[in-house]
């Protein structure tokens, strides 16, 4: 699993079958403290995250184990959104 900050949403009304009914969000990846150091990317949320949030995403071929992407053509899915983060006994991220 990977730590991305969500940082906005996309629409798409013309897509594959299986993606009807799904919420698309645009994340990067961060570091434990919640900096971001990646390019943007699209993915599935499962869990009713938003613009703003520290999620844990999942993504390769395990972004369709979840029971919502089972067998859809996804990439990367959201599947947690994290409250804190404690490194070395260092709380370096705590949810507002």
């Amino acid at each position: 699993m990977k730590i991305a900050l969500v940082i906005g949403s996309t629409i798409s009304t013309i897509k594959d079958e299986a993606m009807h009914g799904r919420k698309l969000l645009i994340v990067r990846d961060t570091d434990t403290a919640g900096k971001v150091t990646g390019e943007p990317y699209v993915a599935v949320d499962t869990v009713g995250s938003g613009t703003g949030d520290l999620v844990l995403v999942t993504d390769g071929s395990s972004a369709r184990f979840t029971t919502q992407t089972t067998n859809a053509p996804v990439d990367a899915v959201i599947v947690g959104v994290i409250d804190s983060l404690e490194m070395s006994g260092k709380v370096t991220y705590r949810k507002e």
